[in-house]
């Protein structure tokens, strides 16, 4: 059995208004991630690691997520990513935070992970790490988008909360909040899971402010029974270590479900609203979110679901 779910993002109170004009390119990226990905996957020719590698850097090249290109811009105006990956069969682990000139800052997490250690590099340090392993380099400029220097231009003259137009596809279809992280969990034919997530942060975060994407059990957690990736306001899946909660409660017999709702539980009365991917090693998976969407997809036994609102997109009625 291999499963591959992805996630682009979740946020945004009140009644789902359906899709923006931007939405059907997003699904198009998320159908064609989880179709090469998880035909690689039961070929057997790609281990789930390899497998959450590769579909995070196919959505770390579309613009319209926020990680890779179309990173939304901090304060200053520049573009600074985070990303991190883990290994369920031994534990192995690699985070990059604060990089500026990689195309995928999830192929650096991986390259830190098989070299084994440190776990976590920062800033240009991570860069330079990223470039002399192979990972492609970019021109800080490059990375931006002319959607998200709009969204940064209204952020600042609405002086407004960061994050607070990470979404603003109209530049506002949805009233969100910036939750535009990228992840992809998955199992492969030999039972191993992994789990990878990137993202840019948030519009308008100050210099130096670290969400919980790279951090491993925070954003990130696999280990032999389950693997996840979480999305939402990072500060408080770092302050109830979201992830690695969430394999302790399934590791304790609660059921996914039950384990991912508890997270969710946990993480909303201290402004945490968001969502999870998690597949276990017995082949059960889930995408629960508590927010007005999330951007999410399921590659299952060779059939696709993809999802933004409350109920699955109708494939068949869109070009993919």
């Amino acid at each position: 059995m291999t499963i591959l779910a992805i996630h682009g993002g979740a946020g945004g109170d009140g009644e789902w208004r359906g899709l923006t004009s931007l939405d059907p390119a997003r699904i198009r990226c998320m159908h064609h991630v989880l179709k090469s990905i998880g035909d690689a996957l039961e070929s057997g020719s790609i281990d789930a690691l390899e497998a959450v590698t590769q579909a995070v850097e196919l959505m770390e090249d579309e613009p319209l997520f926020n990680a890779g290109i179309g990173s939304v811009l901090d304060e200053d105006g520049t573009v600074t990513m985070d990303a991190s990956i883990m290994n369920g069969a031994d534990g192995a682990a690699g985070a990059v935070v604060n990089v500026r000139r990689i195309r995928h800052p999830i192929r650096a997490a991986n390259c830190i992970l098989k070299q084994g250690w440190p776990v976590m590099l920062n800033s240009q340090a991570a860069d330079e790490f990223a470039i002399q392993n192979g990972v492609e380099e970019v021109q800080p400029t490059w990375l931006i988008t002319d959607l998200r220097q709009k969204q940064w231009n209204l952020w600042k003259e609405q002086n407004a909360r960061p994050g607070a137009t990470d979404e603003d596809d109209s530049v506002l279809d949805h009233d969100l909040e910036g939750m535009g992280t990228v992840g992809a969990v998955a199992l492969d034919k030999n039972g191993g899971v992994a789990a990878a997530t990137s993202t840019g942060g948030m519009t308008g975060k100050p210099k130096g402010r670290i969400g919980d994407t790279p951090i491993i059990g925070a954003g990130t957690w696999a280990d032999a029974n389950i693997a996840i990736s979480c999305t939402g306001v990072g500060e408080a899946f770092i302050r109830t270590c979201g992830a690695h909660r969430l394999a302790t409660k399934f590791e304790a017999a609660l059921s996914l479900d039950d384990a991912c709702r508890d997270v969710l539980d946990a993480v909303e009365p201290i402004g945490g609203r968001g969502g999870v991917i998690a597949v276990t090693a017995e082949g059960d998976v889930a995408t629960p979110f508590q927010t007005m969407l999330m951007y999410r997809g399921v590659w299952k036994h060779g059939e696709i679901t993809i999802g933004i609102g409350p109920n699955d997109v109708d494939l068949d009625s869109m070009d993919s």
